[in-house]
């Protein structure tokens, strides 16, 4: 089941969710500094581009910290808000309702992506 909601996330929407995370990973990779914050942009378009199948498992460190408090002022906030309101409306109907609930993953994730990992389930 997973496998078809890939294919439908991708072909109406997860591409442009993964392609966000590509850009906002580019425009930190164009400083020394932001390296290691636009390494981790690329690893979690992968989860934007196919999320059905995958779960986000918060933790980290001070560093994490830091680096979260960067994105959430420069990038999380505007990705955060544009996934929460596509959740709400992919919710309205009762076929949203899963592709809404990832939305609303993506929107958790893109608040404090920094010390979270992907795992497979």
């Amino acid at each position: 089941m997973s496998i078809i909601g890939n294919i439908l996330w991708f072909i109406l929407g997860g591409i442009i969710s993964g392609l966000s995370w590509i850009l906002s990973g580019c425009l930190w990779c164009i400083t020394i500094i932001g390296i290691p914050i636009g390494i981790q942009c690329f690893k979690f378009a992968s989860i934007a581009f196919f999320p059905f199948g995958k779960e986000v498992v918060y933790g980290g460190g001070s560093v994490s910290l830091i680096a979260n408090i960067f994105w959430l002022i420069l990038s999380g906030i505007p990705m955060a808000i544009g996934y929460l309101l596509l959740g709400i409306l992919l919710s309205i109907t009762i076929i949203g309702i899963p592709f809404g609930k990832q939305m609303f993953k993506l929107a958790k994730l893109s608040l404090m992506p920094f010390g979270a990992t992907i795992q497979h389930i």
